[in-house]
């Protein structure tokens, strides 16, 4: 079994946990290093939910923080293992978010005596179906695990808090005709052709950017699937055109679904995945003294994370990682190791009351 040190420093434990090769539903060895790792820490209570690991402090502190990164990743990409170029380190899951990870597990480690209770999550699931998401398991199954005062996802930040996140959704739009033979296509109705007004229905879109809190939010709907066909002599009597919505936090997720069926209207929509968004909630105490303490840089976060999750149980959350969100699962994936020590450093004095 890999084996993790957490006496080495942060950017050195990103490169074995990148090493660790982990793609959605494939997390039981990084999982069983993460585990092993945190289990001989006697300040710590370390308990473990599927491939989810949880360790927390139980100091009798006035308030409990979550810090949570999830272990998985998204298919590998001829970008293993890992490499460090130029203060730069390379490889699958360096910025999305194993560099984060790092900084937790070195948190866990080496902070003994935090001024705030922490609770540790490290989990399974977050790069695809919300069904199998470890985050969510632990609110629905054992929800006095999530509980806090105030909850950072580690997800890549560029190093500065994203406040909130927009909802995704997902649905199918599907297009009908008739069969025929290719040779005689007007005796059939091709589905195919069908969808050309779907797609100039998503090229006319015009997105909207509210202002929230003082962030400016960017609204997306998009064609990322198309499918169809029967045989290469046969008019398709069905064609799904699969779209994405990603939508501000001002909008509710039946909202959502209402705004995309009214723009395919005419059509057969099927929602097949939806995940509310989070408001900024700045004007929480505790988000705000975390923004005040890691320099008070804060942007909107475009992307879905799991402070929706934090949200809907009443717990006000942001994003603070290392990282380019930018580079999240692309080939090149990279972090900056000043931003995994810049993450670390801030989180630590924040929990200790040391300087920045």
């Amino acid at each position: 079994m890999p084996v993790l040190d957490l006496a080495a420093d942060a950017v050195t434990l990103t490169r074995q946990l990148v090493d660790i090769e982990s793609v959605s539903r494939d997390e039981r060895v990084i999982a069983d290093a993460v585990e092993e790792a945190l289990r001989p820490l006697g300040h710590l209570e370390v308990t473990r939910h599927g491939n989810t690991v949880v360790a927390r402090t139980d100091l009798g502190r006035g308030e409990r923080v979550v810090i949570a990164g999830h272990l998985d990743t998204v298919p590998v990409n001829a970008n293993l293992p890992s490499r460090l170029e130029g203060g730069l380190l390379h490889g699958l899951g360096t910025c999305d978010m194993k560099g984060g990870d790092a900084v937790i597990l070195r948190l866990a480690a080496t902070v003994t005596e935090p001024l705030r209770d922490v609770t540790y999550v490290l989990y399974e699931g977050e790069e695809i179906e919300s069904e199998f998401n470890g985050l969510r398991h632990l609110a629905e199954r054992s929800p006095e695990l999530v509980a806090a005062d105030f909850a950072i996802l580690m997800e890549p930040s560029n190093a500065v808090v994203e406040a909130g996140c927009q909802g995704t959704l997902r649905v199918d739009v599907r297009t009908t005709g008739e069969r025929a033979h290719s040779a005689r296509s007007w005796k059939g109705v091709n589905a195919i052709h069908g969808a050309a007004e779907v797609l100039a229905r998503l090229v006319a879109f015009e997105p909207r950017q509210p202002v929230i809190d003082g962030l400016t939010y960017h609204e997306g709907l998009n064609a990322v699937g198309i499918s169809g066909g029967v045989a290469g002599n046969v008019i398709p009597d069905e064609c799904v055109v699969s779209v994405n919505f990603r939508f501000a936090p001002d909008r509710s997720e039946a909202e959502a679904e209402q705004f995309v069926r009214d723009f395919f209207d005419g059509f057969e929509v099927t929602l097949t995945d939806s995940a509310p968004g989070a408001l900024p909630g700045l004007d929480r105490p505790a988000a705000r003294a975390f923004v005040d303490a890691v320099g008070g840089e804060v942007n909107p976060k475009f992307g879905w994370t799991d402070v929706a999750r934090f949200t809907a149980l009443g717990v006000p959350a942001v994003n603070f990682g290392p990282g380019d969100p930018m580079l999240a699962h692309k080939q090149e994936e990279h972090v900056p190791v000043a931003h995994i020590e810049q993450c670390e450093r801030q989180l630590r004095a924040w929990l200790t009351g040391g300087a920045r």
